[in-house]
This record gives C-alpha cells, sequence and structure tokens, in this order.
C-alpha cells in the first residue's frame, strides 16, 4: 500500500517512463530529485486502460518518496504499452514540405504507424535487409486520456494525456515509391521510439513553443520549434476527432522540422552504425545506434 501526502498540492507534474527488459517492463515515476520510483503497487503498466485521468489524480496524491527507488542504468522502455492506435501527421512544417519537393498541406495529412514499431528511446534502430533509404524524423507525440470525439479546438488540451518524443523512422523508398499510402514505409520493426517520459501537460509551459534536435554522429540535422507547426496541437485533435474517435492512451505523432536524410543535398540516409541523438524541451532526450538486420 502506498502513502498519500500533500505532494498534488504542491506539485502536480508528473513525468513517467517504463523500466526493465522488453515486455517485461514495470511503470515508474521521475521524483523531484531525478530519482525513478516504482509505481506498479498503484498501477499495473502505462496502458489504454491505465492513461486516464483517474489514474492521473492517484499518482499526483502519491508520497513518491516513500516509494521503491529503480536502479537508473535499467533499460528504459517505451512510454506506452499496447496503445490502441499510432497515428501519424505529414508535412507539418512547412520547410520540411519543401525540402521533400511538397507543397505545404491545406489539410493535415494523416497515416498509421504499426503499433508494433514501437521500441525504447534508446533500444537499436534495425535496418530490414532490403531498405536502402532509411531516414529519421524528430517529433512530439500526444497520447489521448479520455474519448475524443467531435472535439472542439478550445477544449482539445482536456483530452491530452501528456505528451513525449517520437523519432518517426521512414524508409523512403518503401514510402514513395512501392505504391499505396506511407505506412508501409513507416511502420517497419523498430520505427517508432518513443520516450523516455510521457510528460503530463501540465510540466510544460508553453507546447507551441519547444524546441527539438536531431544529431546523426555529432551532426545536427534537425532543428525546429513547435511554433513553426502548420497545425498546431489543438487544431490535429479536432480535426482527427471529427473523423475518427480517439481513445485513452492512441499517440498521435504530429510532424517533424526540416533537416531530414531525404531533403539534404545530395540526400543522405542512415548506415549501420550511426548514432541519433534526440532532444526536445521538457520531454528528454533520446539516443539510438542504427544497425544492420
Amino acid at each position: 500500500m502506498w502513502n498519500t501526502h500533500t505532494w498534488a498540492s504542491r506539485d502536480n507534474k508528473v513525468k513517467l517512463l517504463r523500466l526493465g527488459t522488453p515486455d517485461k517492463e514495470i511503470p515508474a515515476v521521475l521524483d523531484k530529485n531525478g530519482k525513478f520510483r516504482d509505481i506498479s503497487s498503484c498501477i499495473k503498466d502505462l496502458n489504454p486502460e491505465t492513461i486516464n485521468f483517474e489514474t492521473l489524480q492517484k499518482l499526483r496524491e502519491i508520497d513518491l518518496e516513500s516509494l521503491r527507488e529503480l536502479d537508473k542504468n535499467k533499460r528504459i522502455g517505451s512510454c506506452i504499452s499496447k496503445p490502441g492506435n499510432f497515428f501519424a501527421i505529414g508535412l507539418n512544417y512547412t520547410e520540411h514540405a519543401k525540402e521533400t519537393g511538397a507543397e505545404p498541406p491545406e489539410n493535415p495529412v494523416l497515416f498509421n504507424k504499426s503499433v508494433h514499431s514501437i521500441i525504447g528511446p534508446n533500444d537499436n534502430v534495425v535496418i530490414p535487409k532490403d531498405s536502402k533509404k532509411l531516414d529519421h524524423e524528430v517529433e512530439i507525440a500526444f497520447v489521448i486520456g479520455k474519448k475524443a470525439k467531435r472535439v472542439s479546438q478550445k477544449e482539445a488540451q482536456d483530452y491530452i494525456f501528456g505528451y513525449c518524443i517520437c523519432n518517426d523512422i521512414s524508409e523512403r523508398d518503401w514510402q514513395k515509391s512501392r505504391g499505396g499510402q506511407w505506412v508501409k514505409g513507416k511502420s517497419g520493426d523498430t520505427f517508432g521510439p518513443l520516450g523516455p517520459y510521457l510528460v503530463t501537460k501540465d510540466e510544460i509551459k508553453d507546447i507551441h513553443n519547444l524546441n527539438l534536435k536531431l544529431d546523426v554522429n555529432g551532426k545536427r540535422h534537425q532543428t525546429g520549434n513547435t511554433n513553426q507547426m502548420i497545425f498546431n496541437f489543438n487544431f490535429l485533435i479536432a480535426h482527427i476527432s471529427s473523423y475518427i474517435t480517439l481513445m485513452p492512451g492512441d499517440i498521435v505523432t504530429t510532424g517533424t522540422p526540416p533537416g531530414v536524410g531525404l531533403g539534404m543535398s545530395p540526400p543522405t540516409f542512415l548506415k549501420n552504425g550511426d548514432l541519433m541523438e534526440l532532444s526536445v524541451d521538457s520531454l528528454g532526450n533520446q539516443k539510438t545506434k542504427v544497425l544492420a538486420e
């Protein structure tokens, strides 16, 4: 049984994560002293059954320092387990659209990523055997906290449980040259590093003014800010929920700033041994090695 006290009234900000070997992760929280605390006595996992505002209220009432401290050297898994949907938005930064040769869209470009592409923030990204053009995309994803259907922009933030970093790994040849929709090039195994943290919205001062960065082998490739998004977070929730009912735990990753390999001259794609390092204000960092299959 966990103890409660006045933590909620002092600090209701929460950074959640999952620690452990694949498929055996346990839920945890980052406390004010930078220590990982085990919250498995409160919830069994961070998944569609537990990602809701009732859970969040429970967590805000816990005396975090009374919980078991976890080893910070443990593997960090994806910050969400078994989401029902993993949606993505394409071409949502004007300069990124231009570098790919596309016109900025008049409406959001919505597509799916397979939920089976999701891995931890520091897990290896694997180049499939027949891949020729593997690319990176630093993005911010939001996670739904309650059923959202025909939500207005004004009330959109009431439906967001939190935010996290997503690297929308993309195989450009599969995406553009194999026919059909983008899902083929976006859904390979390991194409969805998420985390490290699922950060509640009240921890973020201004979600529409966050810096995003991605380096490959120590060289800056991508830089952007959410104030450059064509369609902001509130618009995206309103737009998507007018067509599709979003459920707790659903993920929507919201597009990438310029600097992807496809847009370089000449185009430069990920290769065996590359190291990607991503950072987003308030959301943490990812460090991912690229390995051949």
